[in-house]
């Protein structure tokens, strides 16, 4: 009898697998992103400020995955093509909050539902109860591995 062979440290590797799990399913979804003339971080700012009302640049820096001067820079551009708003907040001016505007939620809502369905047929091979599970647990890793 043969042992198998030992499986590539990497193939087991739980960053590698999340890294290479996302490249994959964002790089699916991120052609239509380039598609729809949209680079993948002007989607990421669209996205996340589709249903909230406002957002400050630290804040939308951390959830789109972006350097701090990358974003403001962005946010800038973004601002002059009008698909978002940029305002000092009321109690502090140094923290600015950014704003989608009608113009950028037009622009995005044929997105947001492309992602809704892209996301779907991922989850699809996973059944619902899977798919729910594998969120929840991506959620909670993320959770406990946030800095406080």
């Amino acid at each position: 009898m043969t042992d198998s062979p030992k499986p590539a440290f990497v193939d087991g590797y739980l960053p590698y697998l999340l890294a290479r799990a996302s490249y994959l399913v964002s790089g699916e979804f991120h052609r239509q992103v380039e598609a729809a003339g949209f680079s993948v971080p002007e989607w990421r700012v669209l996205a996340t400020l589709a249903d909230r009302p406002d957002c400050t640049i630290g804040a939308l820096a951390d959830i789109t995955l972006t350097k701090q001067p990358t974003l403001t820079k962005l946010i800038d551009r973004m601002a002059a093509s009008g698909l978002v708003a940029r305002r000092n907040g009321a109690d502090d001016r140094r923290h600015a909050l950014v704003s989608i505007t009608p113009r950028g939620r037009t622009r995005a809502r044929a997105l947001l539902e492309q992602a809704a369905a892209h996301e779907q047929q991922v989850l699809d091979d996973f059944g619902p109860q899977q798919g729910d599970q594998l969120k929840d647990a991506l959620r909670r890793l993320i959770a406990l591995h946030t800095p406080r």
